[in-house]
C-alpha cells in the first residue's frame, strides 16, 4: 500500500467500542489517546493506527490527515 493510500485509510478509521464509538480516530482528543497509551493500546490493527494518530497529533501533524477524511 502507498504511502497516500495508507494515509487516506487512517484518515477514514472509525473508532469501534468505546467512549468515542464512531469517530474518526484523527478527531479522537489527544488525552484519550495518551491514556489508551499508558494503559496499553489493543494488540491489532487499530491498535497501531491509534499509535499512529497519537504520533500526528503530539507532532502537531494532524492537519496532513484531516483533508484526507471522507466526511
Amino acid at each position: 500500500m502507498n504511502s497516500k493510500v495508507y494515509l487516506k485509510t487512517l484518515a477514514n478509521t472509525i473508532m469501534p467500542f468505546g467512549k468515542y464509538k464512531g469517530y474518526f480516530l484523527i478527531d479522537i482528543p489527544e488525552y484519550y489517546l495518551v491514556w489508551y497509551k499508558n494503559k496499553g493500546f489493543p494488540k491489532n490493527k487499530l491498535g497501531l493506527q491509534m499509535q499512529e494518530i497519537l504520533e500526528l497529533k503530539a507532532n502537531g501533524l494532524e492537519d496532513l490527515i484531516r483533508p484526507l477524511k471522507n466526511t
